[in-house]
């Protein structure tokens, strides 16, 4: 018999206790570090891939519930989207949006002394199209006048009003009004195009000359 496991034998039967044990401790320790742990992480990772799939299906079901009113919304949205594309001309209605503004302006009992258009100035998709106005008549035709403009079918702002030059004439008070009347319009897909060009173009030449 080996020695060592003699030696052992005769030990008192507290250290074989002991012993052994320490042995089912050791075998203990590694099922679990080698084969218990692994599996417990995989079902961790499992249960919450399980979860994530569960709150995804339950986040489904709720948009297929509100299917029809998202449906709803949708042409909603496209009809409000519809209603706002009328109000926005195109470069062909631009000068018959400008006719109707001064013709609104005469209506109301103004005398036009300047009406003259500035250059536009392109954003995204539209364009701003200002418009530099210098009128004369009595306070009434001007609050007619704005009345009249934004009744228009079309989007026309009216800013920086400023009544001056007061004078009698008969038994009214007759001011020149300098404004500002703004309106917008669609641009086409060339002009985007181009905008978009010009755009880059300049931003390279501002990085090639340090500009900022």
């Amino acid at each position: 018999m080996d020695p060592r496991v003699e030696k052992l034998l005769k030990l008192p039967n507290k250290q074989k206790a002991a012993l052994l044990g320490l042995i089912v401790a050791l075998i203990g320790a590694g099922m679990f570090f080698g084969l218990i742990q692994p599996k417990l992480k995989q079902q961790k990772e499992l249960q919450k891939k399980l979860d994530g799939l569960r709150a995804q299906l339950t986040e489904s079901k709720k948009i297929a519930d509100n299917l029809p009113r998202f449906k709803l919304e949708y042409a909603q949205l496209n009809k409000e989207l519809e209603n706002a594309l009328t109000e926005l001309p195109n470069q062909k209605e631009i000068p018959t949006l400008l006719t109707s503004i001064t013709s609104s302006g005469k209506g109301a009992g103004l005398d036009f002394l300047m009406f003259k258009p500035k250059p536009e100035e392109p954003k995204d998709f539209y364009s701003v199209v200002p418009v530099d106005i210098k009128v004369s008549g009595t306070y009434a035709n001007v609050g007619n006048f704005f009345v009249a403009v934004g009744n228009l079918p079309r989007i026309v702002n009216i800013s920086n009003v400023e009544f001056t030059s007061p004078k009698n004439v008969g038994a009214k008070t007759v001011y020149t009004i300098n404004c500002l009347a703004t309106t917008f319009r669609f641009l086409d897909k060339k002009e985007i195009k181009d905008d978009k060009k010009g755009k880059d173009d300049k931003k390279g030449k501002d990085v090639k000359t340090g500009n900022k």
